[in-house]
């Protein structure tokens, strides 16, 4: 029957490739970069197995030319890259890499909301261009955190990691979610409302949902029109739940005071006018990017290759077959 192969579409120093290499034919691209969708069908034309990043689009055209793949370990929780449906169809497993995130994530979330709020960017800048001469109580006034009204808009993993992250700030915190969930209620006392709600009494507020056909623009012009003009809105879950061309002109009329983002609508191009903003923090799509945590995703994509590839079935099964 021969050896199975295994295809690595970015070189990422934390799977545990001698493990596969053990059992697998291993194959990985050697350059730092996406593939096109051209270099990828080729990759994947006799290969058994694949792990994915979220940049790379596994989609119908990709599996109709993968006659023997059997698994896509995808290298995040997200999977809106791969078309789901498709692989089931033809049999193809897909998993994720769940649960081993969401504090990371959370992390970077408030890491975000702390540097919006306090002018953190602006301030090393300040300092860095030899503007400083001398402590001035007038000088870049930000906003306290502390006792202020969280929003959060979907209350699954993370966004739950994230609200139990404000309890030392004392916040009242409010969530929209497809359904109520009354444990979370009463462990942080949360308050269930819908999304105009939300919107108007939230002095900041932190997406944590999927993108879907049904969350794409969740917030666009209206719902930036409902915000306070000192609200901050933070993204940490998937670039287009944001409409970026309403987000960019809400910010630069100051309908809101700002915004921390790590994902974009069509990245890794931004919005124009975006970048030239001082009140936007922009990261380049790192929440889960710390030491810990990706060495954690490696090891869970490489143990899914490794079941599927001998008959089991996955740890972190996006789909059932």
């Amino acid at each position: 029957m021969g050896t199975k192969k295994v295809y690595i579409t970015r070189n990422v120093s934390v799977i545990p490739v001698e493990l596969l290499k053990e059992q697998f034919e291993v194959e990985i691209n050697p350059e730092d970069r996406t593939l096109t969708k051209k270099e990828l069908i080729e990759k994947l034309k006799d290969k058994d197995a694949v792990i994915t990043q979220l940049a790379d689009k596994v989609d119908k055209e990709v599996l109709q030319n993968a006659p023997n793949l059997k698994m896509i370990a995808n290298y995040a929780v997200g999977f809106n890259n791969i078309d789901v449906d498709e692989a089931t169809k033809r049999g193809i497993r897909v998993s994720n890499t769940p649960n081993v995130l969401s504090d990371t994530t959370a992390e970077m979330a408030w890491a975000l909301l702390f540097s919006v709020t306090r002018r953190i960017y602006e301030g090393d800048r300040y300092v860095r261009e030899g503007k400083w001469n001398s402590f001035s109580p007038n000088l870049l006034w930000g906003q306290d955190v502390t006792g202020k009204t969280l929003g959060l808009i979907g209350a699954g993993r993370i966004g739950k990691a994230f609200a139990k992250k404000s309890v030392g700030f004392d916040m009242k915190i409010l969530y929209h979610n497809r359904s109520r969930d009354e444990e979370f209620e009463k462990v942080y006392n949360a308050v269930y409302v819908d999304k105009d709600t939300l919107l108007k009494e939230s002095d900041f507020i932190s997406m944590h949902i999927p993108f879907t056909n049904e969350t794409k623009h969740m917030i666009g012009e209206r719902e930036f029109k409902q915000m306070k003009n000192t609200a901050i809105i933070i993204n940490t879950a998937r670039g287009q739940v944001i409409d970026e061309k309403a987000l960019v002109k809400a910010l630069k009329e100051k309908e809101i005071w700002g915004a921390g983002l790590d994902v974009f609508e069509n990245e890794p191009e931004l919005e124009e006018g975006l970048k030239e903003l001082d009140n936007v923090v922009l990261m380049p799509h790192v929440a889960s990017g710390s030491i810990e945590t990706r060495t954690k995703m490696g090891k869970i994509v490489a143990e899914n290759i490794i079941r599927v590839l001998n008959g089991d079935e996955p740890l972190t099964p996006v789909n059932k077959l």
